[in-house]
């Protein structure tokens, strides 16, 4: 009895030391744990395991490498050293057998000395490889890209994968063998000469290793030298002329590179024959000279400076002819701007029938409520709860009663800020407002004066125009900032609107990691920091945690290495809602291509980059929080690289769901940063981009840039008689408001389907530009003759008073025939109280002819009722004909 007794408390402490530490191994490992099921609920196991092995296997590999190179070293030191024991033997028995002991520590390569040494050096040298983890995976699995770079002929993929990876190689040997071969003359000198007795000869052994050692750190130096040939490629020195290299660097600096090269490593042989046969001294000498002058001698400014006040700057053209050529080329490829297609407009005012038929066509479309105008709208209307809010009103295209229309549509998101503060408790925050509900769409183009028209509205998702109802509107995950939540729960919830029956009391959603178990429960409680989570009894055996609930957050957390655009967006589709983000892959080291910097979204600061594509499309689902990543440019290398390293991560673009797919579009953020390029790169000969005299700039109004905005329309150059979805982006010379170029970014029907075969991926920029012989009015020009017009002024002057206020909206501009017509609504919002804007009236220019009237329609029979009148005054100002024309890459277009 007293056997099974003992045997029984052995159980028991056996089972309670398991459980104790398997509960310290959870609480070591929360963060880890939680992030490992976050990543399996995702159906990402894989990728987060490969996150995770990639960076310590690198960071173990390398440490391991360098372990051996210090251990191995240091134990081969140990062999050649000698113990002088006639001299041990004067000092007396004590002293000798103290000295003897301590020599032997050294000699033997005892692991008590030389392993621990050895394994802090190779961890100190290993680090920055741990850090730039990311770079050597695409080191290792990125492929070839397929161009050549124009200065020496390598694939661009070496510059953007390999080089950065040599030269943090080069630099981490550099300073491994310097401490080692400082280190290893240091012990043989103190050991050997000094410890061992000064008068014995050393070994030829550690001879022959000193040398070795110091060879090997020549040819580490002497590869940092080739490595900084390829360094000219990202010299700013002649900014802002051009970028990279130029006349001085390719004739003067290059040659004098590889001529340290090759006296350094001379240099290192020829001293290795003196020291070993005594032999050489001329040779050393010689070549040591070199090496120094050859180093001293670019520490001189006096001789680049005479090459360049004497050679290149009298002739700044012809020396620096190629150098500019090399770095526009390179420029348009690094920034996606090869394939752009110029058309030439000679402006003058329309002919008769180009308002009538081909302007009505796009009245329906043209979006005259302003995103930032409607915010307050949505707000106010279809807010409904106080703790519903719409964080970004959007732009897109549906099927509307049988043809596509440009609308204007909002998730509505949950915030419990917006909840009196006695309300913001932690089991309403977590609990109970754990969602938001449905969205709103209201048509792009409206009349003024008119009630708001909705195509989406309240919270039964009503609609009067065979709009797609969603079957799940729940809004799980958005842009709000939200917290963590946990459903299904145990509350009893009343008037929380939900798709499942009592909210999220009966959570349908696939998303979330199950909180099953008293251990889980622990672990979230640890994770959020939170112990209510632990203690509340209303968390159930069946409730899941959804956490980064944020999508921005949420793609970023998952995928850091991808940049983000600040405008993601909603489709709706009879499903449920969905989330789409263009996300760009992005590389500071394309050779000599000039470089932006930029701020993507929830980056902590701006991005240096001279190369960039919108690499992917990621889909969250707003029910459950699944993301979904599908490659939209195959021929981006970086991407490939990340897709070798994680497979299974990104999916074809082929595979997309056609109701999300029929919902892409060009990206802002990639429109704006290449328009910002392109204003001065698009002047492809050296003459004219050195000369600059047809440089760019985004249009202004009221000191403002113009953003760019979308329109849906059938223009001329995208090869389709149906409308398609653009960006628009007018800009002037610089330093003037005159309209020089409108710039439109869209996708062709189809684009998305073919992106595999199709090149460019179905993307294009159509350039509009106007002859430089010819005035064409930009928009603040515009916005000046408005203001010019005495019965608009007075009319706005009339209600701009007695609590109102007019706000004019943006300046929409879009080109008809061979001019181009401005549309600029115009608002009343009151002073005081609710602040709901209404749209009042529309303006409408073209040619200098300015008319504003309450509906689109209006202003169109006005406007060619005053151009009749003009054109019938100016029979002369009619020009001839337009003349297309495109760049040597982009398609042959026909004008419509």
């Amino acid at each position: 009895m007293a056997n099974w007794k003992r045997i029984l408390i052995i159980l028991a402490l056996t089972l309670l030391g398991l459980a104790a530490l398997l509960l310290g191994v959870g609480l070591a490992f929360t963060d880890l744990i939680v992030d490992c099921w976050w990543h399996l609920e995702l159906g990402l196991g894989e990728f987060f395991w490969l996150k995770l092995l990639y960076r310590y296997i690198l960071f173990g590999a390398v440490t391991l490498f360098f372990l051996l190179v210090f251990f191995l070293n240091f134990w081969a030191a140990s062999r050649y050293l000698g113990v002088d024991t006639e001299q041990l033997e004067r000092l007396g028995r004590a002293e000798s057998t103290r000295r003897q002991r301590f020599l032997e520590l050294f000699q033997t390569g005892s692991m008590r000395v030389y392993l621990p040494l050895s394994l802090v050096l190779a961890v100190g040298i290993a680090i920055p490889f741990y850090q730039d983890w990311h770079a050597a995976l695409l080191f290792v699995f990125g492929p070839k890209s397929g161009v050549k770079d124009f200065v020496f002929g390598q694939d661009v993929s070496f510059f953007m994968f390999s080089f950065p990876v040599f030269q943090l190689i080069q630099r981490e040997m550099l300073i491994a063998f310097s401490i080692l071969t400082g280190a290893i003359t240091l012990l043989y000198y103190l050991e050997h000469r000094i410890m061992a007795g000064g008068s014995k000869e050393w070994a030829p052994g550690a001879r022959v290793h000193l040398s070795g050692l110091g060879l090997l750190t020549a040819f580490i130096v002497a590869w940092g030298f080739i490595l900084e040939r390829y360094q000219l490629l990202y010299t700013e020195a002649h900014e802002p002329q051009f970028f990279g290299p130029g006349f001085v660097d390719i004739r003067y600096t290059l040659p004098i590179i590889w001529l340290s090269v090759v006296s350094l490593v001379g240099l290192a042989f020829s001293t290795l024959l003196l020291v070993h046969r005594q032999r050489g001294q001329l040779a050393t000498l010689v070549l040591g000279l070199t090496f120094l002058g050859s180093v001293g001698i670019r520490h001189i400014d006096a001789i680049p400076r005479a090459i360049d006040r004497f050679i290149v700057k009298p002739n700044p053209v012809k020396t620096e002819r190629q150098s500019m050529k090399n770095n526009i080329d390179a420029t348009l490829t690094a920034y996606d701007l090869n394939n752009i297609t110029n058309i030439d407009i000679t402006p003058g005012l329309p002919d008769e029938d180009v308002l009538d038929p081909e302007l009505r066509s796009h009245l329906y479309n043209i979006p005259v409520w302003d995103p930032e105008f409607l915010d307050d709208v949505y707000q106010q209307l279809q807010g409904i709860r106080p703790y519903y809010h719409f964080s970004n009103v959007d732009t897109d295209r549906y099927m509307v009663n049988g043809r596509l229309e440009q609308v204007n549509l909002a998730a509505r998101e949950n915030n419990i800020s917006l909840l009196p503060p006695e309300a913001q408790n932690w089991e309403n925050t977590h609990l109970r407002y754990t969602h938001g509900y449905g969205a709103v769409v209201t048509p792009a183009a409206q009349d003024g004066q008119t009630p708001m028209h909705w195509y989406l509205q309240d919270l039964t998702m009503r609609t009067d125009n065979n709009f797609e109802v969603v079957d799940r509107p729940d809004i799980y995950y958005g842009e709000e900032d939200l917290t963590y939540a946990i459903v299904p729960n145990s509350l009893e919830l009343v008037g929380i609107p939900s798709a499942d029956e009592e909210s999220s009391f009966n959570y349908t959603g696939s998303g979330g990691v199950p909180i099953s178990t008293l251990f889980r429960k622990l672990l979230f409680a640890i994770y959020f920091r939170d112990e209510r989570l632990f203690f509340s009894v209303n968390i159930s055996s069946k409730s899941k945690a959804l956490f980064h609930r944020n999508i921005i957050e949420r793609v970023r957390t998952l995928t850091p290495f991808l940049s983000l655009d600040h405008d993601p967006y909603i489709v709706i589709t009879p499903k449920r809602i969905f989330w789409v983000i263009d996300a760009y892959t992005t590389s500071d080291w394309y050779p000599v291509s000039k470089r932006s910097t930029y701020r993507f979204n929830r980056d902590d600061e701006e991005r240096q980059f001279n190369y960039i594509r919108n690499s992917v499309k990621v889909v969250v689902d707003a029910f459950d929080g699944r993301v979904d990543y599908y490659i939209n440019d195959y021929s981006d290398p970086i991407i490939q690289g990340y897709r070798n390293a994680y497979p299974g991560l990104f999916k074809d673009i082929s595979t997309m769901p056609p109701m999300l797919k029929e919902h892409l579009r060009y990206p802002k953020d990639l429109f704006g940063n290449q328009m910002r390029i392109y204003a001065r790169y698009h002047q492809t000969e050296p003459e004219l981009f050195y000369e600059q005299a047809e440089t760019w700039e985004f249009a202004r109004v009221n000191d403002a840039a113009v953003k760019p905005y979308f329109l849906t329309t059938a223009l001329e150059g995208f090869q389709s008689d149906q409308h398609n979805f653009v960006l628009i982006n007018p800009m002037t010379p610089i330093g003037r408001s005159n309209l020089s170029v409108l710039a439109v970014a869209g996708t062709f029907k189809g684009g998305a389907q073919t992106a595999m075969t199709s090149p460019g991926n179905g993307k294009q920029i159509i350039m509009y530009r106007f002859s430089r012989e010819s005035q064409v009015e930009g928009p603040a020009q515009v916005s000046a003759l408005i203001d010019q017009d005495p019965e608009i002024a007075r009319q706005l002057t009339l209600w701009d008073q007695r609590g109102s206020r007019v706000l004019r909206g943006r300046i929409i501009v879009l080109p008809v025939g061979r001019s181009v017509l401005y549309v600029q609504p115009v608002y009343i919002v009151s002073t005081s109280g609710t602040r709901i804007p209404e749209l009042q009236r529309i303006i409408l220019s073209m040619g200098n002819v300015v008319v504003m009237t309450a509906s689109l329609e209006d202003g169109i029979v006005e406007l060619e009722r005053r151009l009749k009148t003009l054109r019938e005054t100016m029979p002369g100002r009619l020009p001839a004909s337009r003349r297309p024309a495109t760049t040597p890459a982009g398609p042959s277009l026909s004008p419509m």
